[in-house]
């Protein structure tokens, strides 16, 4: 069946890619929160307080990074046992692109080190503050459309699968 919108796209999700989903917003959350000292730890410290918008902004970042990751995770198990994969998609290099502008988006002006080389301090308050909102939208644009492409279209040209002998044989290892 194809789809080419989200919702009946997401409705023939298996319940692992929902998990992994989870995982990955669970654990994105807390890998971009940490530094940025969003989640106050004694290993990070900020010298600007957090805006108003980097928590709400760092979660919808969070779900939609594990949406995307969710949809390289197979619909199927392997017919072996084994992990199935998919081939590479440049889609997910947008997913990634704006995970890590996120994490840009909502850390310290003045405490991230690239910045303040590029800038210094004060020019990390007056031109990098000003465009963390633009950042932060950029991020989630670049993160949806990476989402809604991959999961829209991943039943159009699916790749065969090869049993593992077969591929073996294949490559000529199987000799």
């Amino acid at each position: 069946m194809r789809t080419n919108t989200l919702i009946p796209a997401l409705a023939q999700w298996p319940a692992r890619r929902w998990l992994a989903a989870a995982v990955a917003a669970v654990g994105t959350y807390v890998l971009v929160a940490v530094p940025t000292d969003l989640i106050d730890t004694p290993l990070f410290s900020r010298e600007v307080p957090p805006t108003w918008w980097s928590f709400p902004i760092l979660a919808v970042t969070a779900v939609l990074t594990g949406l995307l990751l969710a949809t390289y995770v197979s619909r199927e198990p392997a017919a072996d046992g084994g992990s199935s994969s998919e081939e590479p998609d440049s889609r997910g290099r947008f997913g990634a692109a704006g995970t890590i502008v996120s994490f840009f988006a909502v850390g310290c002006p003045v405490c991230n080190k690239l910045v303040l080389l590029a800038l210094g301090t004060s020019g990390a308050m007056q031109y990098f503050e000003p465009i963390q909102p633009l950042l932060a939208a950029l991020s989630i644009a670049l993160l949806l459309w990476a989402f809604v492409k991959r999961a829209t279209s991943e039943d159009r040209c699916p790749v065969p699968r090869v049993r593992a002998a077969t591929a073996g044989a294949a490559t000529g290892s199987g000799r």
